[in-house]
């Protein structure tokens, strides 16, 4: 017998307001893609300035090209890395920082205008209305966050931080999760009780892991520890790296200046592989124990989609790094970092049915 919601129903929303949540979800998504392609691709630095009104339209001509590019010939990037890349190949790696922005300007938009039309027709009540405005408070921290994590890679490094572009990262995960969180509220104003406590904490610690493991996942794609050791389930033919056996190289300068030697690289690498064999353990066994549960179908679903995710990912992740062979490749990095969200959209979904009160 299915457990039911006793308080009593929310008036359901509009169609149109659901909708437009759902397109706020689908832009966020393509945003990390989109961003995941900027940072494969070495775009990120591409553009030196942040201007919020006048940068969104590009160079229109010649000579608006080539002062795009002298500004970008005067970064460590291009002394250190891209010396003599040609106007073409320039206007390429322009072309996805500039996209990555345009994306989040045309989020703005997708939001400001439908909200005004909303909140006039009266569609809006004052809870959804109070997560709209923290959401948009997320979003300008992420977009700050933003301009600081590229200004990190303008100064003497040819590569933004990775500890900046992880908190970039991280950060516009919690939005995605705060709006996501939002849209199921907006479906599903009142889920079905769920009274299993000790699964309750499962799904807690769950999605503790999971935020851990993709701020791991952030560092370890800064620092570019892909490329260092290429194979699975081994690293370079050990376990333990032998830069990890060395006490000398345990330092906190070692942690700031992680491209100077391999120890951030190679630990970084066991943190991530390591936290992926114990979420994975968790979930399967979190999933076991809910299934066995008197549980509705939507919950059930909700498992079944997590694991499902939860094999995907890991999967993702072996094959990224086994190809990340001189660079790391962009399809299969830019996948990787997709299914990332699709996990932790798969564990706010069960945290929803589980949690939800």
């Amino acid at each position: 017998m299915e457990t039911t919601a006793t308080a009593a129903p929310q008036q359901a929303y509009h169609s149109a307001v659901k909708i437009w949540l759902v397109i706020g979800v689908v832009m966020i998504i393509g945003q990390v893609v989109i961003g995941g392609i900027t940072r494969l691709t070495g775009s990120g630095l591409s553009i030196t300035k942040w201007e919020i009104v006048t940068g969104t339209l590009p160079p229109l001509n010649g000579i608006e090209w080539h002062e795009a590019f002298e500004l970008y010939q005067a970064t460590p990037q291009y002394a250190k890395i891209n010396e003599g890349m040609s106007l073409s190949e320039f206007q390429f790696i322009y072309f996805w920082e500039y996209f990555h922005r345009l994306w989040a300007r045309l989020m703005g938009f997708v939001f400001i205008i439908p909200f005004v039309v909303f909140w006039r027709k009266g569609w809006l009540d004052k809870p959804l209305m109070r997560r709209l405005g923290i959401t948009v408070l997320l979003a300008a921290v992420v977009a700050s966050f933003g301009w600081i994590m590229v200004a990190s890679g303008l100064i003497e490094r040819p590569w933004v931080n990775a500890y900046k572009l992880t908190m970039h990262l991280s950060l516009a995960c919690i939005l995605y999760s705060y709006l996501l969180w939002a849209t199921f509220t907006v479906f599903q104003p009142q889920p079905s009780r769920f009274p299993h406590q000790v699964l309750k904490t499962w799904a807690k610690v769950i999605s503790v892991v999971t935020a851990v493991q993709i701020v791991l996942g952030g560092i370890m794609s800064g620092a570019k520890a892909g490329l260092f050791y290429p194979t699975w389930p081994d690293m370079n033919g050990a376990f333990i790296p032998e830069v990890l056996l060395k006490s000398e190289l345990w330092n906190v300068d070692n942690l700031i200046n992680y491209d100077a030697t391999l120890f951030l690289p190679a630990l970084i690498h066991i943190l991530h592989r390591s936290t992926a064999y114990l979420l994975a353990i968790m979930v399967l066994y979190f999933v076991w124990r809910l299934l066995k549960q008197d549980i509705n179908a939507l919950t059930r679903r909700a498992g079944y989609l997590l694991v499902s995710m939860l094999v995907i990912q890991v999967l993702l992740g072996i094959i990224t790094v086994v190809n990340c062979l001189g660079a790391v490749p962009v399809l299969w990095g830019v996948l990787h970092q997709a299914g990332a969200i699709f996990l932790l959209s798969a564990v706010l979904f069960v945290d929803y049915q589980l949690l939800k009160k």
